[in-house]
């Protein structure tokens, strides 16, 4: 009997969870654990993927990198996706409205930064009892996660509300990051990618007065400063070249 391939559990696995899902709808604990026991395992030649694959060295005319993203799988209940992001290379600051996604690192280095947006009457620190939003349309968010992350690695997991749903990724070297998003970016549907500019907390003024003098920001412990930024919409300025995706067949009729 032929071995079931890493991507072909996956799928099916995902198709198991995502059956009855939709925006907004996070999948039950122990099925968020399936998806991600699925992912955990998997590495880059999983995928039909190898280091000197030209997808991790795609420059454009200004020698730039440029992002290239695989198509896996993709219906009304979740897709699969790789970013193959050569060194240097970032995916800006960009949300997931009503999403579960699982990341996994298949290689290379790669900083996240990754924010949640603070909740009207949220408390438990001097700055959450400040207004939301500013004058500006900037939203006040709270960093989730700042740090780098070498494969392999486990699953990262992300919802709708919480667990880092606005995240940057930036290539320190060359490398792969599987995405499973539960459900898809849908315009139709309204689940736009918005994409951020993020400012530091002490960038804007939260009482009306200038950063500098700002009683509330003066307020706020400097040690606690760090972990808040304004983060303000921003025209899309993304590029990512589509590629097909060559790794093991996923059998979709069985």
């Amino acid at each position: 009997m032929p071995t079931t391939s890493p991507v072909q559990r996956l799928f099916d696995t995902c198709r198991e969870v995502f059956a009855a899902g939709g925006a907004g709808i996070v999948p039950l604990p122990e099925d968020v654990e399936r998806v991600k026991a699925a992912l955990d395992g998997m590495q880059l030649d999983d995928v039909g993927l190898r280091p000197d694959t030209p997808y991790f060295h795609i420059m454009a005319a200004e020698r730039s990198p440029i992002v290239a993203r695989l198509r896996l799988h993709e219906c009304d209940q979740f897709s699969i996706v790789i970013f193959c992001l050569p060194a240097s290379s970032v995916i800006p600051l960009h949300n997931h409205p009503g999403m579960t996604v699982f990341s996994k690192l298949l290689y290379g280095t790669m900083h996240i930064k990754s924010y949640d947006w603070m909740a009207d009457g949220a408390s438990g620190t001097a700055v959450l009892s400040n207004p939301q939003i500013h004058p500006s349309g900037a939203r006040l968010a709270k960093v989730k996660v700042n740090s780098e992350f070498t494969a392999p690695c486990e699953t990262s997991i992300l919802y709708p509300a919480n667990g880092g749903n606005m995240h940057c990724f930036t290539a320190v070297t060359a490398c792969a990051v599987l995405d499973v998003l539960g459900p898809p970016y849908s315009d139709s549907e309204g689940r736009h990618c918005t994409y951020y500019r993020d400012f530091p907390f002490t960038s804007f003024s939260v009482d009306g007065a200038s950063s500098s003098s700002s009683s509330s920001s003066s307020s706020v412990p400097e040690e606690e400063r760090e972990g808040y930024a304004w983060l303000q919409e921003k025209p899309e300025d993304f590029t990512v070249v589509r590629v097909p995706y060559e790794g093991p067949r996923i059998r979709t009729d069985n």
